[in-house]
């Protein structure tokens, strides 16, 4: 099974033991979570539930894996020749990694692969 869900202005497709990083909340690691804006859902037998603009009674579950992860540091320069003008910034994005852990949608199958894949992985 899988689900798209929106968090912030970001949209993220996920399966139950993935893994990904999402904007900085206030949790510690181990804390579960949910995400509640699902906006499409579907297995692999091939049925799907496309929300309106979300599914109603739909949440995605997660575990939080770090509080803190932060990412790459990105810089950014701007320089104009002969003006004597240098400028030089530079960005470090704070994210959470969480772990999916089950997709919730009602009305929906869940697939027998995907159950067993999340069992073992937890």
């Amino acid at each position: 099974m899988f689900a798209i869900f929106e968090d912030g202005s970001h949209q993220y497709r996920v399966e139950p033991g993935d893994v990904l990083k999402v904007d900085l909340r206030e949790a510690a690691a181990g804390d579960s979570i949910s995400f509640d804006r699902v906006l499409l859902a579907g297995n692999s037998a091939g049925d799907s539930t496309i929300g309106r603009p979300v599914l109603e009674g739909a949440t995605v579950q997660a575990e939080v894996l770090d509080g803190e992860v932060r990412a790459r540091k990105l810089e950014v320069g701007k320089f104009r020749r002969r003006k004597n003008y240098i400028r030089h910034n530079g960005h470090i994005q704070l994210y959470t990694a969480v772990k999916i852990t089950a997709i919730n949608v009602p009305g929906l199958a869940a697939d027998a692969v995907t159950e067993a894949a999340a069992a073992s992985a937890t």
